[in-house]
């Protein structure tokens, strides 16, 4: 028996109109009785459905949907058509009780008072979910302990590092417990150490809360250690919705080989092996077939001084650029 799922979206259309205009002077000339507009489909008739506790990356190039989904998804935009269903709520509706249960984070917009301590924050977001003072602090105490940043509540959010403020702004996310999480680029700008401290901060709300989240990122190591299941979109339009490692299967076309010699050999040699991608002694690298990765790793053992060698996949980014490249040559017509 399948559960009802916690966002269903069906046939979604969100088009904006773009005023077009003509450079120079006389372009805004011509402007004022004249103005020319563009019809741009942010988001072009996408379906999905997204299951209680799953973590789900939403991938595309800038420009392509993922934020202006993400916006209708919370209410804050109309869509052109379309059936959407949030926790079993029109999100556009603005219900209360629907407000009370979902959070959108997006790491280039601040929800903190820039002059106050972020704790100034964190009582007026109390006030405005009408949160309990017990629930209040628990809840509070327990993310501040989470992110380690109980030192710096009650420091004006202007002084505070990105990386501060960015677990600042989680935790006003987060004080009423939502159950839905839309998170637009939580990590964006972050040092990699800080990164991994948010990506382990939201893998542990998933796990804790069963919390559904949605999460969009054009850092791909993101994707790749908190999301089983991805949809790209590319200008609007739903081309995957699957699992991470289909597309890895799918769009890897071949596997990295990494080994180190004991003593040096010619680069033409290693070249009969696959494509060098780096040789510096005693390290090479090679790209290889994928089908063709084991055979090559025992030729390259057989018949090469290696005193270790490893198999790798490329990198995800690689990966989903095959992906684009793939389905724009499948709608680029004869």
């Amino acid at each position: 028996m399948t559960t009802q799922p916690v966002i269903s979206v069906h046939h979604l259309k969100k088009y904006f109109k773009v005023y077009r205009k003509q450079p120079g002077l006389l372009g805004s000339l011509h402007s004022l009785w004249n103005r020319q507009y563009q019809e741009v489909k942010a988001v072009d008739d996408i379906s999905f459905d997204i299951h209680q506790g799953e973590i789900v990356g939403f991938i595309g190039q800038n420009g392509a949907g993922k934020t202006t989904t993400l916006k209708v998804l919370s209410g804050l935009l109309y869509p052109n058509a379309g059936d959407v269903q949030v926790l079993g709520y029109n999100p556009w509706d603005r219900q209360p009780a629907f407000q009370k249960q979902f959070a959108l984070v997006m790491g280039q917009k601040n929800q903190l008072w820039w002059d106050l301590p972020a704790m100034e924050s964190f009582l007026l977001n109390q006030a405005i979910y009408e949160v309990p003072e017990e629930q209040f602090r628990k809840t509070l105490n327990a993310l501040m302990d989470l992110l380690n940043v109980r030192d710096v509540i009650n420091v004006q959010v202007r002084k505070l590092s990105l990386g501060q403020r960015m677990k600042c702004e989680l935790i006003a996310a987060l004080l009423h417990s939502p159950k839905v999480l839309f998170l637009d680029e939580p990590t964006i700008g972050l040092d990699v150490v800080m990164q991994k401290v948010l990506r382990d901060f939201i893998k542990a709300y998933n796990q804790e809360f069963q919390a559904t989240i949605i999460l969009t990122s054009h850092y791909m190591g993101d994707v790749k250690e908190l999301c089983k299941r991805a949809i790209v979109i590319d200008h609007g339009q739903k081309i995957f919705d699957g699992e991470l490692d289909e597309i890895i299967n799918r769009f890897a076309r071949s596997k990295i080989l990494t080994f180190t010699l004991s003593e040096r050999v010619s680069l033409a040699k290693l070249q009969k092996f696959g494509t060098v991608k780096d040789y510096t002694f005693p390290q090479a690298t090679i790209l290889v077939p994928r089908v063709e990765a084991a055979k090559r790793a025992a030729d390259l053992l057989g018949n090469l001084p290696i005193v270790d060698v490893n198999i790798e996949e490329p990198n995800i980014e690689a990966i989903i650029r095959e992906l684009f490249i793939s389905q724009k040559k499948t709608s680029t017509p004869e």
